[in-house]
């Protein structure tokens, strides 16, 4: 039976960026199990496996757009140097944990470094890239 909106899936599956380089799997681990359409995952990745059957496998290209979005430039912070701990010093690529509001903890990466301020990039790593899954339905 092929799958619709509101079924309850379980995948294996391997996403990587375009460049080959693999970012998530299944592999070694229990497969993902989520409903499908249910808006638990990416856009994109939630459509893909609509119609398929249990056996099926697929590559799927997914568009930023569909994914993690494109990066949002009013996302990006320029903080002075002084307001960072000062027993690290900040290096591009840097992953600094931000305490927001309410207690809810925001992963930030340094995207540039001077003298005087730090840049902190809030868009999730993957927004701006289109990403490559192969899934394949073990339950359905």
């Amino acid at each position: 039976m092929a799958i619709k909106k509101g079924d309850k899936v379980k995948v294996e599956y391997t996403g990587r960026l375009e460049d080959g380089k693999v970012f998530d799997s299944s592999e070694g681990k229990a497969p993902l199990e989520f409903t499908a359409g249910g808006g638990q995952l990416i856009k994109g990745f939630d459509n893909a496996v609509i119609g398929m059957k249990k056996g099926d496998e697929k590559e799927v290209k997914i568009p930023a757009n569909e994914a993690y979005g494109e990066v949002n430039p009013q996302l990006m912070r320029k903080i002075p140097r002084e307001a960072l701990p000062k027993d690290r010093e900040p290096k591009v690529n840097m992953i600094l944990v931000i305490t927001a509001g309410e207690g809810h903890q925001i992963p930030a990466r340094i995207s540039a470094v001077d003298e005087k301020d730090v840049t902190l990039d809030l868009n999730h790593p993957l927004a701006g890239k289109a990403l490559v899954f192969k899934i394949k339905i073990v339950e359905c």
